[in-house]
């Protein structure tokens, strides 16, 4: 395994870069209402890279008010060709300022470098720049009735959105909420998690820029408990979208409850990633790799569960093996990186935790599964063999480097055990016989499938689960139906 990083440059527990960053309610940068601050730290050198201002109830009424005025007012008034045109102009900022956001991410997350140029800020543009031009083509439909009657259906936005961001994609996740959203004459009060606000308040700035309007975007950073609370159960917010764990997914459907607001969820994985045994196993093999390894394992799509069947299992295994021994651990910032630390302190214990639990409940780690080095959240990437369907491992979401190598018999005993979870995002299934697949396909509960590929995602595709997995879809038209209400209108022609 190849481990690289350079300590030595790095003496102070406070980043040479570390800047106080404030709130963005009305178009202004202003502190908490209570003054607070909390820090902001570098997960792979633990050193505060910024202090952010934290919000409270109070922060989040006057972002709300702000927000319903801007929608009442100047956004949703406007012409929907301009509101696409400072969508578009905010996707340009974004592209002159793309090392900058880059670097804020890569710092903020632990996250490679690479990966952020190569996927997350990519992602970000085209889902803007996607929606951008969706602003002044959503419309209604004209509906035969009777003769007398001129009946047809509009789609307005659905008011204020209240947009909870979690920390292992925030800019990506962040703009898939944003750019919808205001692309329907939504305005929104965003909460990025307290681990990784540095680049929403960043694209938030160059929105201002770009010329949104003020109280169309705000941004209220705190704790979960505080500020997403008071969010998910303020009246004058209309809807909740979230991505985050199944268990704060269910306190907020909860707390929606309150004035019936409209939510989406997007929530926990456990994906199973299907190996025949008549299936390019090499390709097979470099796919699941990145399917796990790709961002620490910390994604809700990972490919967690490998499943092999029984003649082609020992090489899989042995693959799997060599491709995260190989894999370089290190610095972010360095290009060359591919696996950075895991977000913080908490989630590393919790993930060296499984890898004791599948120890202890009998599975083989045949590598990985221990911290590297004493400073930063660096975990060697874990391959459990001889893992059971039944073991916490198979079936609790770890969201780590950490991966469960199943045996399987036939198509019968893959789609039990793929299936065997509380969760459908999604799967993954590799094999030559084209009706194997499509059977497979039609039969596992998963919101996305991918043949003889893995974890490839696109704005113009619907992407979420149903159980575990969360509520509704994000991406494509669907996007445009989280944020929009029909309303029929029939005219009387006989007056």
């Amino acid at each position: 395994m190849s481990i690289a990083y350079d300590y030595s440059r790095d003496t102070s527990p406070v980043a040479p870069a570390a800047k106080d960053r404030l709130l963005l309610i009305d178009g202004r940068r202003v502190p908490s209402a209570s003054g607070r601050t909390f820090k902001s730290l570098n997960p792979a050198t633990e050193q505060v890279i910024a202090t952010i201002a934290e919000g409270n109830e109070i922060d989040v009424d006057h972002a709300v008010a702000a927000a319903r005025r801007a929608f009442e007012g100047p956004w949703r008034t406007m012409r929907a060709a301009e509101r696409g045109h400072i969508l578009l102009k905010w996707a340009d900022l974004l592209k002159q300022h793309a090392d900058e956001i880059a670097e804020l991410e890569s710092l903020d997350a632990g996250k490679p470098i690479s990966a952020v140029l190569r996927q997350d800020l990519p992602a970000a543009i085209d889902t803007l720049t996607y929606y951008a031009g969706w602003a002044d083509k959503i419309s209604g439909e004209v509906v035969s009735t009777r003769d007398d009657a001129l009946t047809y259906t509009v789609r307005e936005p659905v008011g204020v959105v209240a947009a909870i961001v979690p920390w292992n994609f925030p800019l990506m996740i962040g703009m898939w909420k944003l750019a919808p959203a205001l692309a329907c004459g939504c305005t929104v009060v965003m909460k990025p998690a307290e681990l990784t606000s540095l680049s929403a308040l960043r694209i938030g700035e160059l929105a201002l820029e770009a010329g949104l309007p003020p109280g169309v975007l705000n941004i209220v950073t705190g704790p979960g408990r505080t500020v997403g609370e008071a969010l998910v159960n303020h009246p004058d917010v209309d809807k909740v979208t979230f991505t985050g764990s199944p268990g704060v997914g269910r306190g907020i459907m909860r707390g929606a409850a309150g004035n019936f607001k409209r939510v989406s969820l997007e929530l926990g994985g456990k994906s199973a990633n299907v190996i025949f045994d008549d299936a390019d196993l090499d390709a097979a093999s470099k796919a699941a790799a990145a399917g796990i390894f790709f961002n620490a394992g910390q994604v809700c799509s990972a490919g967690s569960r490998v499943l092999v069947q029984e003649k082609a299992y020992d090489e899989v295994v042995e693959r799997l093996t060599a491709r995260a021994k190989a894999l370089r651990i290190g610095d972010p910032s360095d290009r060359a990186t591919v696996l950075g630390p895991v977000i913080s302190e908490k989630q590393m214990k919790s993930i060296l935790d499984y890898v004791d639990i599948g120890q202890k409940e009998g599975a083989s780690l045949t590598t990985g599964g221990q911290r590297v080095g004493d400073r930063g959240y660096f975990i060697s990437p874990a391959v459990f063999a001889n893992v059971k369907h039944e073991m916490r491992i198979s079936q609790e979401e770890i969201f780590g480097p950490v991966v469960s190598v199943i045996k399987f018999r036939d198509e019968a005993d893959a789609l039990r055990i793929a299936n065997g979870t509380a969760y459908s995002l999604a799967a993954g299934v590799w094999s030559r016989d084209m009706g194997r697949v499509q059977r497979f396909t039609r039969k596992a509960r998963a919101g996305t499938v991918w043949i003889n590929t893995y974890g490839y995602t696109d704005v113009r595709l619907p992407w979420g689960g149903e159980r575990d997995s969360g509520l509704g879809r994000e991406h494509g038209t669907a996007a445009i139906d989280n944020f929009t209400e029909p309303k029929a209108v029939w005219m009387n022609l006989n007056v």
